[in-house]
């Protein structure tokens, strides 16, 4: 068993014990449950920011502890003031070290997108989802089958949610993306086996259909890659580690936006 089924097989039972404590109509009376989403694909094409979708992320399997004590509430607000587009919050406790109270935080002091990075297998996480303020949710195509995935994806817009689709490859991509999709996320970190590679974004660029937002994910490490990735039509940049390591993450994002759209004012690129 891969870490990605170790993940998969916790999360069915962490669900079904989270539906015992918190039942739907407990989670439908959240403040936040009647709230309108942002739209996370239309603040990827604000041309006033970055494209960057900003992570808190304290630890993962593969890295162990990143930054177990992380301010949220100073991070978050310093990420947009940076010019991040969006942020990317990590609710898994057991692997990653987050929860839905990270979530939560963020979106008290933030007007901004926010995406729930979690492993999505039931509609109950999606509730749940909108319930502690979420505006998007991750389904990825490696943990789900295809007709399964749609299922979540029709249920998240529904309740108004954005769906970010993450494959990482072709295959995963034809089989996975459906109608409900608005952004497509590839991500260079295998999860299966955690290597990770940009060149698999640049590979699978011209895959992904016109019309369609998308990201590339993990892995970047400087500003000209992201440069690159642009000029390759990505709209999006979704950002953890790189900022994370650093004592005051939000100050390595605001230096590594700076240093990307100097770069992009000498070199003008086009999506």
């Amino acid at each position: 068993m891969n870490i990605l089924d170790e993940i998969i097989a916790y999360k069915y039972q962490e669900v079904a014990e989270r539906k015992e404590l918190y039942p739907v109509k407990l989670l439908e009376k959240s403040l936040y449950f009647e709230n309108t989403c942002m739209s996370l694909e239309r603040y990827l094409l604000r041309p006033d920011k970055s494209g960057i979708i900003a992570e808190i992320k304290r630890k993962s399997p593969s890295r162990g502890d990143i930054n177990p004590y992380v301010s949220v509430e100073r991070t978050s607000i310093g990420y947009m003031q940076a010019g991040a587009s969006a942020l990317s919050i990590l609710t898994d406790t057991r692997y990653f070290g987050g929860k839905n109270e990270d979530l939560m935080t963020a979106r008290k002091y933030n007007y901004c997108p926010i995406l729930r990075k979690d492993f999505m297998v039931d509609e109950y996480q999606i509730v749940e989802a909108k319930s502690i303020g979420a505006d998007a949710i991750l389904l990825i195509a490696a943990a789900l089958e295809p007709a399964r995935l749609k299922e979540l994806a029709s249920f998240a817009r529904s309740l108004g949610l954005e769906v970010l689709l993450e494959v990482h490859s072709k295959e995963e991509l034809d089989a996975s993306l459906n109608e409900y999709v608005t952004v497509v996320g590839v991500n260079n970190r295998n999860l299966k086996d955690f290597k990770t590679s940009v060149d698999l974004s640049f590979e699978l660029a011209n895959y992904i259909p016109k019309g369609i937002t998308k990201i590339s994910e993990s892995g970047i490490s400087n500003a000209q890659v992201m440069v690159e990735l642009k000029e390759a039509g990505f709209h999006g940049f979704l950002i953890g580690e790189r900022f994370m390591y650093e004592g005051r993450p939000e100050r390595a994002a605001t230096e590594f936006i700076r240093e990307y759209k100097a770069l992009l004012a000498k070199k003008p690129v086009t999506a």
